[in-house]
């Protein structure tokens, strides 16, 4: 296992990010997490203020409108004067992290999250469903969540979440929650109910909407993701098949880690 000190935060801009909810977009089941992360940058035009790195990360860079992506990014927005509205940081990542990064980069995260005194953490999940079960209809795509505290839990049951009572949750978000019990800090995992085998615009969107329910002060609308969930599967489709290649890529250090 690569050691923690070999994942490192580098911050581009400085905000006050005290009291702010962290999204944890690193891909899983359907890249439910991958949709919202990308859906929220855009919809509340975040902007980038640090990137993740190590050693260990894929020899790639992703880009995008002429603009170079490092693997792992951070995105936040200035809060607008005059009213209140809930501060929210995005960190995304195109590459699913190798199973000996992943206890590193999660403790990375709750380091980061708790320095910058942020309130909480979401992780969006798909949660894997039968092939033949009929998802066209948006009503049918169930979500569930489980917190990491008795106060995340209560705030699930007071926003109607359903609790996730049984059942494994692995990655990232595994470790995150993990942690957040151990420290004592509220991490929320939102599972919806997801396509395994290509990307669910549809199942993040209903994960946007229960995000929905839990900031008081951001209105967030689900539905170009249900509009445009084709288009967004497809482009997402593509981004992933790109990002296979890359991983067949020489790395230095660990030449097979991504095969």
């Amino acid at each position: 296992m690569a050691p923690q000190g070999d994942v490192h935060i580098y911050e581009l801009k400085r905000m006050d990010l005290k009291g702010a909810t962290v999204i944890d977009g690193f891909p899983s089941v359907g890249l439910v997490s991958s949709i919202v992360a990308n859906y929220l940058i855009n919809a509340l035009s975040l902007e980038q203020i640090g990137m993740m790195d190590s050693v260990y990360f894929p020899t790639v860079s992703l880009i995008r409108e002429g603009e170079p992506m490092n693997p792992v990014r951070i995105y936040a927005g200035r809060e607008p004067a005059g009213k209140p509205h809930d501060k929210i940081v995005v960190f995304i990542s195109e590459f699913q992290p190798p199973p000996n990064l992943i206890k590193v980069i999660a403790s990375a995260v709750l380091d980061w999250a708790q320095e910058q005194k942020c309130k909480m953490m979401v992780c969006p999940e798909g949660l894997i469903v039968d092939k033949d079960k009929d998802m066209a209809v948006n009503e049918n795509i169930e979500v569930y969540g489980i917190g990491s505290t008795k106060e995340g839990s209560e705030l699930l049951k007071n926003h109607n979440v359903t609790i996730f009572e049984e059942g494994v949750i692995t990655g990232v978000a595994g470790v995150l929650l993990n942690e957040g019990k151990k420290r004592d800090f509220n991490v929320l995992s939102l599972l919806s109910e997801a396509h395994p085998d290509y990307p669910d615009a549809r199942a993040a969107a209903r994960v946007i909407e229960t995000i929905d329910k839990l900031l008081l002060h951001t209105e967030l609308d689900a539905q170009p993701l249900y509009e445009e969930a084709e288009r967004i599967e497809d482009q997402l489709k593509t981004i992933h098949a790109q990002t296979q290649v890359a991983k067949k890529s020489p790395v230095p250090t660990r030449p097979s880690m991504y095969g």
